[in-house]
């Protein structure tokens, strides 16, 4: 491990590495989210979420706009 931020481009079902990493940093909570334990993103928005949880949110968020 090299315990370095990756880049990543959102694909629907996968995502692309442009930048070799460890991990993301999730768009709601600023946690890190090992690439391995990545499941949750949005595509239009092109971001990571550590859980349902802050995927939820972020829905939520969008919604009230």
């Amino acid at each position: 491990m090299i315990k370095k931020l990756a880049k990543l481009k959102y694909l629907p079902n996968n995502f692309h590495i442009i930048e070799n990493g460890d991990y993301v940093i999730c768009a709601v909570s600023g946690k890190k989210i090992y690439l391995e334990k990545l499941t949750y993103w949005n595509v239009e928005l092109q971001e990571p979420y550590f859980s349902y949880h802050e995927a939820f949110l972020k829905r939520e968020q969008l919604n009230k706009k």
